[in-house]
């Protein structure tokens, strides 16, 4: 008979998406870093057949739920728990009773994947836990279709697949389609990598997402009628696209051309890391950063603001809003000796400019989802 453990702790981190910004559902590339914020879950065994306790220590919350009766609630975090248990019984998971408490330092809303940290740190407890078996890929999938079936939140699979499967030091290039992944070497040495959080999340980053998905599709089942042989934009060159310019209404010709010519700067990306050009590599986020500005039309004053206070500075190699747009973060790559005077300058424009405080988070890069006893 397999031991049994009655407790684990485990921690799942957040990450950063160094380049590759709505690629992931046109079945693209991204190129995403786990980071070191993170989600530390706690779980034990009750003895109970089927009652389940959660505490998330962060707001002083807790709740309780019985394993065989699921379904989503009104309200915020307890569905990504639910979600999670839910999927893992999906796939066949035989639980029993448990409690679990957590807390986090992901910060919330800032586009550092707080949710997926949550969720891949429950599958992983749950999985080791129950000694229920599955890969990391099922744990992955669980977590996002959590997000899908009790969340509401059609996300990638992008979130999920860095936060279990990072590697320190590394960036991971993921095929959205064959989701097959490289891990890249991410080598900064005198340089950091910078998160500037703009405290402002627009309204309408929902309902935009929504009509930018709609324009690619629309796009591809245009570009089929002009009898280009594609699936997705992922089958599309810059040439063939450029070719084709007339046959497409113009701004859905600008949303295709994002997601093609941002393809090319992530595999071009992957190029400069394995040569450790960060000269190269940051020419790229400013190229990222313009392209989701001007023809994905998903930036906001205040991303550009930041991005702006970046230019000619030739201690910050590149800069670009990070995300699905409208707020969040930028991300920066700088040298470490300039950081401090840097933040410290860029926030009192900021503030004057918005009224609104920065804040900035200096990331490293770390290993995905794992037990720490």
């Amino acid at each position: 008979m397999t031991h049994q453990k009655a407790s684990i702790v485990v921690q799942s981190p957040g990450r950063i998406n160094l380049i590759g910004e709505h690629t992931d559902y046109n079945e693209g590339y991204i190129l995403p870093a786990a980071i070191d914020k993170k989600t530390t879950m706690r779980l034990r065994r009750n003895g109970s057949s089927s009652t389940v306790q959660v505490m998330a220590n962060d707001v002083k919350e807790s709740f309780s739920f019985d394993l065989l009766h699921i379904s989503p609630i009104q309200g915020g975090w307890q569905n990504y728990i639910l979600g999670v248990v839910h999927e893992l019984q999906q796939l066949g998971a035989q639980l029993e009773g448990f409690e679990a408490t957590f807390e986090s330092n992901v910060p919330i809303g800032a586009g550092l994947s707080s949710s997926a940290a949550l969720e891949c740190s429950l599958a992983f407890a749950l999985n080791e836990l129950f000694n229920l078996g599955f890969d990391k890929w099922q744990l992955i999938k669980a977590s996002q279709m959590a997000e899908h079936h009790f969340v509401g939140v059609k996300c990638g699979i992008m979130d999920q697949f860095a936060s279990l499967m990072g590697k320190k030091d590394h960036a991971m290039l993921l095929d959205c389609r064959s989701l097959e992944f490289q891990y890249q070497p991410l080598q900064l040495e005198t340089h950091q990598l910078l998160l500037l959080n703009t405290n402002v999340s627009h309204t309408h980053a929902t309902s935009a997402y929504n009509d930018r998905r709609a324009a690619c599709e629309e796009g591809v089942a245009i570009l089929r009628k002009t009898g280009l042989e594609l699936t997705s934009l992922r089958d599309l060159s810059l040439d063939e696209l450029t070719k084709h310019e007339t046959s497409l209404p113009t701004p859905i010709y600008r949303r295709c051309y994002h997601v093609v010519s941002e393809n090319d700067r992530v595999l071009a990306a992957v190029q400069a890391l394995q040569q450790n050009d960060l000269t190269t590599l940051g020419s790229l986020l400013y190229e990222s950063h313009f392209s989701l500005r001007n023809d994905y039309e998903v930036s906001c004053p205040e991303l550009d603001f930041l991005v702006n206070q970046t230019l000619n500075k030739d201690y910050i190699p590149g800069s670009r809003m990070m995300g699905g747009g409208f707020g969040g973060c930028t991300l920066q790559i700088i040298e470490k000796e300039w950081s401090d005077a840097f933040v410290e300058q860029v926030s009192e424009k900021y503030f004057k400019a918005f009224g609104i405080d920065l804040n900035p988070y200096s990331v490293s890069i770390v290993d995905g989802t794992k037990e720490v006893y």
